[in-house]
């Protein structure tokens, strides 16, 4: 599943009649829909905060609150591990269950996403403002789609026999590492949230997963859906609440075996510091990025350009694949760059729940600040602001498309990670010149190259400095590959068989033989 071409059923008409007649096979939303879980999940039970706090969740189309979650703190880890600790023991039903059964529970998860994924894309359109139709299409099936397929692998992660030297048997065990801590990010809940369970669960993992404090609900009610496909108590626990507390406690427990983080740079060094000061547990970062997108001249135009404006307007710019750094070739630059500021003056901004809006608001009034910001520093520094560049609305978070061009490589909006909706576009003249720039960053999740000669395709993608690269398409990303990043965007795997790697244990396992034979 892709998200730069946004797998709708049907042919979306363009005509306001018939765009409108297609919208009504559309799904819809759930009218009002009622925020069942607000508490924190511990030992499949739903618990108030040991400290009696909580905290409000809101709509970012409005700035409106929602509801009020509870609030956990250290106290509350404390008592999430002590549950997965025990959960985990030897001789628990979770340790002496079959992995087949695993497999089965994960697969019975899958179904009930799948069962409430309506009821569950109008949660994270309201929490999280992204449009409702891509988060159904999108974001559900991608999160189905990981907990299925991690399901499928249960029963088929095994070891190997090796032929030591000498009188022995010798062979592989892969076991789970232990309790592992989750901390998931707010631009895509339910699918972090996928991300993180369908692995650790797979190889026969507690869980203590703590979403971000933007965005709770979806990943509250996933745990009501736990509980329901028949995970044993203390298997997955669920603690909404903040970083500097919750995450914190989280990084540097030690009774945590492993913690997995995905979000900024900045918070994934401190917890790999709390990691290794605390008992060295092991970690995985899928961190930010500043991510180039180079077209050749030679690439098919009308393709580069959608696939470019798709790869940085994607979910309001609020991507760490964001393609921001789009270097364009100089015999078509000024074409692209026009055409860029066309596509991007058409992009609709509007309601999540509206159909026709591609484009909802930023999460927060924070964040949008923040890209506001950064468009002054671009023009500050000199870049020319082809169009966008400036708050829309009375209320709500929202930004209009911006489109910068004349941008400099040492400019700050060209070295740092903006998260919003704003296109970066630089002119380069050779591929030896563009290879030495786009590698000429503290980052290396993704990069893309557009381009209709193979070997051009080939050489910038084999000396890109990158964890994934894509050659004439953008964020087109899958259960079955492995994702992760080069330098500050982190280190270890997801998805894919890499994925599973990350949350086990090799065991070697040497039995002394009276004799031998081959």
């Amino acid at each position: 599943m892709t998200s730069s071409e946004i797998q709708i059923p049907g042919e979306v008409k363009s005509d306001p009649a018939a765009l409108m007649a297609s919208l009504q096979l559309m799904p819809s939303p759930v009218p009002n829909p009622e925020i069942k879980y607000t508490k924190i999940f511990i030992n499949n039970e739903w618990q108030d905060s040991v400290s009696g706090k909580a905290f409000p969740a809101y709509n970012p189309a409005t700035g409106e609150q929602i509801c009020e979650v509870q609030e956990a703190d250290k106290a509350d880890v404390d008592k999430a591990v002590q549950a997965a600790r025990l959960a985990f023991s030897l001789g628990s039903v979770w340790r002496r269950m079959d992995a087949s059964e695993r497999g089965r529970l994960l697969a019975k998860l899958a179904d009930l996403v799948e069962r409430d994924s309506v009821y569950l894309a109008t949660i994270e359109t309201l929490n999280g403002g992204k449009p409702f139709l891509p988060t159904l299409f999108v974001d559900l099936q991608g999160t189905i789609k990981t907990l299925r397929y991690f399901a499928g692998y249960a029963d088929k992660i095994h070891g190997t026999t090796i032929p030591m030297d000498g009188e022995y048997l010798t062979f592989t065990r892969y076991e789970p590492i232990g309790v592992c801590g989750q901390i998931i990010p707010w631009n895509f809940p339910l699918m972090m949230t996928a991300w993180k369970l369908g692995p650790a669960l797979a190889c026969g993992n507690t869980v203590v997963l703590k979403p971000a404090e933007q965005t709770p609900l979806t990943c509250l009610y996933m745990a009501a859906l736990v509980k329901e496909a028949g995970f044993p108590p203390g298997v997955v626990n669920i603690l909404p609440g903040f970083g500097p507390t919750a995450g914190a406690a989280i990084a540097s427990h030690m009774g945590i075996d492993k913690v997995a983080f995905t979000g900024s740079s900045e918070v994934g060094k401190l917890i790999q510091e709390a990691a290794g000061k605390s008992n060295l547990k092991r970690v995985t970062l899928e961190l930010g990025g500043k991510n180039p997108n180079i077209i050749f001249a030679d690439a098919d135009l009308d393709l580069a350009v959608e696939q470019a404006h798709q790869g940085v307007f994607f979910n309001a710019g609020q991507c760490c694949t964001a393609g921001s750094r789009i270097y364009v070739q100089e015999p078509i630059y000024d074409e692209f760059v026009r055409r860029s500021v066309e596509r991007a003056k058409k992009r609709t901004v509007g309601s999540p729940f509206d159909p026709t809006a591609e484009q909802g608001p930023q999460i927060s009034r924070e964040q949008q600040n923040r890209v506001l910001e950064f468009v002054q520093s671009g023009i500050s520094e000199g870049a020319k602001l082809e169009c966008g560049g400036k708050a829309l609305g009375l209320k709500g978070f929202f930004i209009e498309p911006t489109v910068f061009s004349n941008v400099k490589d040492d400019m700050r909006i060209a070295r740092e990670e903006i998260f919003g909706p704003v296109q970066l576009i630089m002119k380069f003249k050779t591929i030896e010149e563009v290879i030495e720039r786009a590698n000429n960053t503290d980052y290396g999740l993704v990069g893309a190259v557009f381009t209709t000669d193979i070997n051009k395709a080939l050489t910038i993608s084999t000396a890109m400095q990158a964890g994934t690269v894509w050659i004439n398409c953008f964020n087109a990303l899958s259960t079955q590959c492995p994702f992760g990043g080069y330098k500050m965007s982190g280190n270890g795997r997801e998805l894919g068989e890499s994925g599973l790697k990350e949350y086990s244990e090799v065991k070697t396992i040497t039995m002394k033989m009276v004799a031998k034979n081959s």
